[in-house]
């Protein structure tokens, strides 16, 4: 429910379209904190915050440039919310302070991700990294894993560099796409949005509606 209301924004500060110099001004700040906070806090649709300020970029004077400010500053932005939430994960190894961000990471792994993202992350170390935060839902998993297998936070930000690249391209790439189809930035804000809300929750209906038809198979051989 609050996603959709941070969704809403987005679409209605796009309608408003300020002038190029105050989006530039307001909107790389804010572009930088949403990323940060929503790498920290899983609430914040951090994918459809970049594709949005991606669709802004195409429609200014200089989009090239513009598009490329909106790369750094996202994967920067991303970099140092992982770094930052892995760090916090790792006082709540050690210590009993820090014991509740741990715990709020964990909520987010459903047990048999984490079973997966520890049998990969034993088969490929730090590349594992990368595809899970271009994966839906597939970042906390890993994150925690590399926490249970206490990686130093040196060895995570090798891995969370290139990753937060990767991730920050593809968003991009989907405001890019969203932005040139249609001519009013609103309207590139809202399809760069749909689209992002279809790819980060479609992954998680299906692993439900198959949990939940397995559940029901065995229902019906035990009855």
């Amino acid at each position: 429910m609050g996603q959709l209301a941070i969704l809403g924004d987005l679409v209605d500060l796009a309608r408003s379209v300020p002038s190029e110099s105050t989006q530039q001004a307001v909107g790389y700040p804010s572009l930088f904190l949403l990323v940060v906070f929503g790498s920290l806090v899983p609430v914040v649709p951090t994918g459809a915050v970049v594709s949005s300020a991606a669709v802004v970029a195409i429609h200014q004077t200089a989009p090239p440039l513009s598009l490329l400010v909106v790369f750094g500053v996202a994967s920067l932005a991303a970099f140092t919310g992982d770094v930052m939430l892995y760090w916090l994960g790792r006082r709540g190894v050690a210590s009993k302070n820090g014991s509740r961000w741990l715990e709020r990471i964990h909520d987010h792994a459903a047990p048999e991700r984490l079973d997966q993202a520890q049998a990969r992350l034993e088969d490929h170390g730090v590349a594992v990294l990368v595809l899970s935060r271009l994966l839906p839902a597939g970042r906390i998993p890993v994150m925690l894993a590399c926490l249970l297998a206490r990686w130093p936070l040196r060895r995570f930000a090798r891995g969370a560099g290139p990753a937060a690249l990767a991730w920050a391209a593809t968003y991009q790439l989907i405001g890019i796409l969203g932005g040139s189809l249609f001519p009013e930035p609103w309207e590139g804000v809202a399809a760069a949005v749909i689209l992002t809300v279809v790819i980060s929750t479609t992954p998680a209906l299906w692993r439900r509606l198959r949990r939940r038809t397995a559940r029901d198979a065995r229902s019906e051989a035990t009855g």
